[in-house]
C-alpha cells in the first residue's frame, strides 16, 4: 500500500493504492474540510492538535489502512531553480549543486534541506549541458510536517513539492504541458516535459481572491459570495453575467502569469511551446472557467483527471467524479509508492 497525504489550505486529502507490478488501484480516498491553519507560520506544536485530529477522522472514515504517508509541502514555501551546467557526470553535478545553492537559496544551506533532479542531458546543445532541477525547502517546515504526521498516528515516509506530485499524477509522457493547481490560497503553475518537472512558479492570486472579488463587487457576505462564485462561475448566461464579469478580470490576471511562464520557460530553456494546460485545484471545477482560459491562453485547456493512472471501481468512480480537481496531489504522492 501507498498513501498519499495533501494538506490544503481548506481541505484535507488523503488517497491509499495498492500496486501489482506498475498497475495502481485506488483502495481508499477521502476529503475534508478543516478551519486552515497556516503551517509555516504556525511555531506551537498545540496549534497541530485540531489539524492531527481533523486527520485521524479522515483516515478512520475512508478506511485507509495503512499509516505510512508520504506528505506535499506548499508549493509557495519551496525554491526550486533550474540549473545549467556543463556535460558533467552525476557525481560531479551533485558537488556542482552545493557550490551553486548558496546562490539562489535566501535562507542559509544550514538551515534547508536541498535535493537536485537531473531533467535531461542535451549533447546537441552548444556546448553540450546538463540540466538540473534545484529544489530547497526550510528544514523547520518539513519537521512540522513530520511532527503533525507523528501527532496524527501516522509515519511520515516521504516529502516532497505539491507540483512535483501533481505532475507525477497528471502530465502524460512524451508531452510539454503546463499543469495549473488553481487553489484556494496560491495558484501554482508548473511546466512538465516528458512526465519531468521543469518549471514551477506559486503567485497569490487564487479562489479566496474570486471569492473577496464577488463579495466587494456585488456587495454580499462572503459565505453569500462564495456560493455565488461555485454555483455561477465564468458562466456568463447566469445570473444576467455578473459574477462572470466579477470574476474574469481576476482569471485574466492568473493567465498572465501562466503567460509568462511558458515564455520564460521557451526563451531560458529554449523549449518547445506546451500542447495543453492542465487545470486542477478547488477552483477548477468553477463553470467555464477551461472554455475562458482556452480563450485567454490560445492552447487547449482541459480539467485534469486526478485518477486517469489508478484503476477505480464503478462505485468510487462515481462518488469521486465530482470532486477529482481535488486529489491529483494525493494521488501523486501515492504514486510514488514510498
Amino acid at each position: 500500500m501507498s498513501i498519499g497525504l495533501d494538506i490544503g489550505s481548506k481541505t484535507i486529502k488523503v488517497v491509499e493504492l495498492s500496486f501489482d507490478g506498475d498497475k495502481a488501484t485506488l483502495k481508499a480516498a477521502g476529503a475534508v474540510g478543516y478551519k486552515g491553519i497556516n503551517i509555516p507560520e504556525v511555531e506551537d506544536k498545540k496549534s497541530f492538535v485540531d489539524l492531527a485530529t481533523a486527520i485521524k477522522k479522515l483516515f478512520s472514515e475512508a478506511k485507509v489502512s495503512s499509516k505510512n504517508v508520504s506528505v506535499s509541502l506548499p508549493e509557495s514555501q519551496v525554491y526550486t531553480r533550474v540549473l545549467k551546467f556543463p556535460l558533467l557526470t552525476d557525481q560531479e553535478v551533485a558537488s556542482a549543486v552545493k557550490w551553486e545553492a548558496e546562490e539562489y537559496i535566501p535562507i542559509p544551506l544550514k538551515d534547508a534541506v536541498i535535493e537536485h533532479q537531473i531533467l535531461e542531458r542535451v549533447e546537441t546543445s552548444t556546448p553540450p549541458q546538463v540540466i538540473v532541477l534545484l529544489i530547497a525547502v526550510p528544514r523547520k517546515l518539513v519537521e512540522k510536517y513530520v511532527s503533525i504526521c507523528t501527532m496524527a498516528g501516522l509515519e511520515c515516509v516521504g516529502v516532497e513539492t505539491e507540483l512535483m506530485s501533481a505532475v507525477r499524477c497528471i502530465a502524460p509522457p512524451g508531452k510539454t504541458v503546463v499543469i495549473v493547481d488553481f487553489g484556494a490560497k496560491s495558484t501554482d503553475i508548473a511546466i512538465a516535459k516528458n512526465g519531468e518537472l521543469f518549471l514551477s512558479r506559486s503567485i497569490p492570486t487564487a479562489g479566496d481572491a474570486l471569492t473577496r472579488s464577488v463579495a466587494q463587487t456585488l456587495g454580499v457576505s462572503g459565505p453569500q459570495a462564495e456560493e455565488y462564485k461555485r454555483a455561477y462561475g465564468l458562466a456568463s448566461g447566469q445570473l444576467e453575467g455578473k459574477v462572470s464579469r466579477t470574476l474574469a478580470p481576476v482569471v485574466e490576471s492568473i493567465a498572465e502569469e501562466i503567460k509568462k511562464a511558458i515564455q520564460y520557460y521557451q526563451m531560458d530553456l529554449k523549449g518547445e511551446s506546451p500542447t495543453s494546460v492542465f487545470l486542477t485545484g478547488g477552483s477548477a471545477g468553477l463553470p467555464d472557467i477551461a472554455p475562458l482560459f482556452t480563450k485567454l491562453l490560445g492552447s487547449e485547456v482541459v480539467i485534469a483527471s486526478a485518477f486517469s493512472r489508478v484503476s477505480v471501481d464503478d462505485k468510487s468512480s462515481k462518488s469521486l467524479a465530482n470532486f477529482a480537481p481535488l486529489y491529483p496531489i494525493a494521488v501523486g504522492l501515492a504514486l510514488r509508492k514510498d
